[in-house]
């Protein structure tokens, strides 16, 4: 599902105009963006939270030159679904989806 099918699939459950729904789906992640790029996690209860994660300095080796480089500490965005969410999908989903 891509977001232009979200926001068809709003648009038609809600009947709010596209234009409309486009704009808030928009905002909603620029939010998330946002509060992100400040270090901030998001949470919404019932679906999952947003959170930043730190990844620890590491050794990594680039095998073309076989030489040993040091990846430094970095931040990356992550997301937890809830309990209940995962639970939903267990129980409904029968085969995975190929992609």
């Amino acid at each position: 599902m891509t977001k232009a099918d979200i926001i068809n699939d709003i648009a038609e459950k809600t009947g709010i105009e596209k234009l409309s729904v486009q704009a808030s789906v928009e905002a909603f992640m620029k939010s998330v963006k946002t509060a992100m790029e400040k270090g901030e996690n998001v949470y919404l209860r019932g679906f999952g939270s947003f959170i930043v994660k730190k990844r620890a300095e590491k050794t990594g080796r680039n095998i073309s030159k076989n030489t040993t480089i040091i990846i430094p500490a970095h931040y990356i965005p992550a997301f937890k679904p809830a309990k209940e969410f995962t639970e939903e999908v267990k129980k409904r989903v029968k085969k995975p989806a190929m992609v």
